[in-house]
């Protein structure tokens, strides 16, 4: 059978695609454990957690596009479950169909995470914003509604940081050029710390006890 009608990237070799995005993604992890920064960030963000967990606090998370989803993604894994079987923890992604279309209809797109902030937050909470650019101006706005009351925030950036760079207590910054690079590590790290968080605060769970 006649291959001259496939897809371009068929002809040309769609492997080397993928083989180059794993490349990539190596060496973004290489360098990412190269600079120790952000891992080291990482695990002091984790013990934060745990101590506002243990205090009666939660954490919220929010962010644009695929940033959003793992926001989601990370809530879930603290509500449910990760490696073991323990308790829930309050975690909640700012991510509500509802909020967020009545807001940006009625306040505009910029207003849409500061708004649930104001509403849901308390001091002694902890904010999580993921970007990949640091320039997201609902997450900016976030980040000053979280200071406002009170509420610790944390960012987990891209490239140089952007706005959100000097707006937020906590800062993890991870290497690559791309947002889908950028949002690996970012899940990477974020696996991580709730791995943390369960063997800080359920040894015995985590020990398979």
């Amino acid at each position: 059978m006649s291959h001259t009608n496939a897809p371009p990237s068929t002809r040309s070799g769609s492997g080397s695609v993928i083989n180059q995005a794993l490349r990539d993604a190596a060496e973004a992890l290489h360098r990412l454990l190269e600079s120790g920064l952000a891992p080291a960030t990482t695990e002091k963000l984790a013990a934060l957690l745990v101590e506002r967990f243990r205090s009666g606090h939660k954490v919220m998370i929010c962010g644009n596009g695929g940033s959003l989803c793992d926001a989601m993604h990370f809530a879930e894994e603290l509500t449910g479950r990760f490696r073991h079987d323990r308790p829930p923890l309050p975690a909640l992604s700012l991510s509500d169909a509802g909020h967020l279309s009545c807001t940006a209809n009625d306040y505009g797109f910029e207003h849409v995470f500061s708004r649930a902030v104001t509403a849901l937050g308390k001091t002694g909470d902890v904010l999580i914003l993921l970007s990949t650019s640091g320039n997201s101006e609902n997450c900016i706005k976030a980040a000053t509604a979280a200071k406002a009351l009170g509420i610790t925030t944390a960012a987990f950036l891209g490239k140089d940081g952007g706005r959100l760079r000097d707006a937020c207590d906590i800062v993890i910054l991870v290497p690559g050029e791309t947002s889908d690079r950028i949002q690996e590590l970012h899940m990477l790290l974020l696996h991580a710390m709730v791995e943390r968080i369960e063997l800080l605060m359920f040894p015995a769970a985590s020990s398979g006890i």
